[in-house]
């Protein structure tokens, strides 16, 4: 019979399943995906370490996909009660945390607070925080955010103030026995869990464990009442921002409108001034012909009037000559006359 009883706990995907497989030869069903794999409290078979026999006990996480926190909480706290009834007691609690994690989320913050309370802070000793998933982030990025784990007083410092250690798992078998190492000699403690339950007969309800799932439900249902509001904010917001950029492509696009209305009636008057300028430079232009025509028509008339005085003044001169030779040659005649007259006077 084992006589080391140590439990594993901690958010789902934080490889709990894994890191029991790998120390005890178990063959506990591993998830892949989002979807939890491990729904029950359940035992590895047992191993020697140290000249011990040890069983872990793997847990769900308080985010499980099919079961409600409630549900968890009820599982982990009857197996442990029943566990301590039979004298079975943990010699320690490890916690396992993906130091992959960029930040301590929502869910990683409740399943720290659940196992808070379920532990309490008397055996606190007994419990190792183990951040796990070392090969998927940078030794300096890995080793930066152990440090902020360890030493923020809203992640695993008030925990490591009161006893608690911070150890790594580097995913190998000598890693895991190094870590279980550390609790097989310790003293057994009851949780919390189990003092209020077997010793103080209190019913689940009135548990620390109940009381803080009640606190995360309120806070949880806080933050989804703010996250709806900060949803419907920014849907306000979006669906405002919406209507600015639809307002402002409205109005972007009456300008452009504007802009197409008065380049076209622009472009209309230029059209209808060029015509106009067009119409006013053939009249013009016709006007002169009309005057150049009268001016050629004018001046063939002038010329036809010149040539006309010219042959008028022609025939006045050879009027005047003809006159003058008719003048000349009657007088010669009478000039003859005479003389043919005057020799007739003196024959006899």
């Amino acid at each position: 019979m084992s006589d080391v009883l140590i439990a594993i706990m901690g958010a789902t995907g934080t490889g709990k399943s894994t890191f029991v497989n790998l120390v005890s030869g178990s063959q506990l069903p591993v998830g892949e995906g989002l979807r939890s794999c491990t729904t029950e409290v359940r035992s590895s078979q047992p191993f020697e370490l140290l000249g011990r026999q040890v069983t872990l006990i793997d847990t769900p996480g308080f985010d499980d996909t099919l079961k409600t926190d409630t549900e968890i909480l009820k599982l982990i706290a009857s197996y442990l009660a029943n566990a301590y009834r039979e004298n079975k007691k943990l010699r320690g609690v490890i916690y396992m945390h993906r130091i992959s994690d960029f930040r301590v989320g929502g869910i990683s913050r409740r399943n720290f607070g659940m196992f808070r309370s379920l532990c309490g802070d008397n055996t606190l000793a007994n419990v190792v925080v183990v951040t796990n998933m070392w090969s998927e982030v940078s030794a300096e990025k890995g080793a930066a955010r152990e440090c902020e784990l360890a030493t923020d007083a809203a992640l695993f410092k008030p925990v490591l103030d009161k006893g608690a250690a911070l150890l790594r798992h580097e995913n190998t078998f000598a890693s895991a026995q190094a870590i279980l190492g550390r609790l097989v000699a310790n003293v057994p403690l009851p949780l919390q869990i189990q003092r209020e339950l077997v010793e103080e007969h209190k019913a689940l309800e009135q548990t620390a464990a109940n009381e803080e799932l009640k606190t995360q439900e309120i806070l949880e249902a806080q933050r989804r009442h703010e996250e709806e509001l900060q949803r419907q904010r920014e849907a306000a917001e979006a669906a405002q921002r919406a209507l600015e950029e639809q307002r402002a492509r409205d109005l972007a696009e009456a300008q452009r409108q504007r802009e197409i209305q008065e380049a076209q009636a622009r472009a209309e008057r230029e059209r209808v001034q060029r015509e106009l300028e067009e119409a006013r430079r053939q009249e013009e232009e016709r006007l002169r012909q009309v005057q150049l025509a009268l001016e050629q028509e004018a001046a063939a008339r002038a010329a036809e009037e010149e040539r006309l005085r010219q042959v008028r003044e022609q025939q006045a001169r050879e009027a005047e000559e003809q006159e003058e030779a008719r003048r000349r040659h009657q007088a010669e005649m009478e000039r003859i006359e005479r003389e043919r007259s005057d020799g007739d006077c003196r024959i006899f």
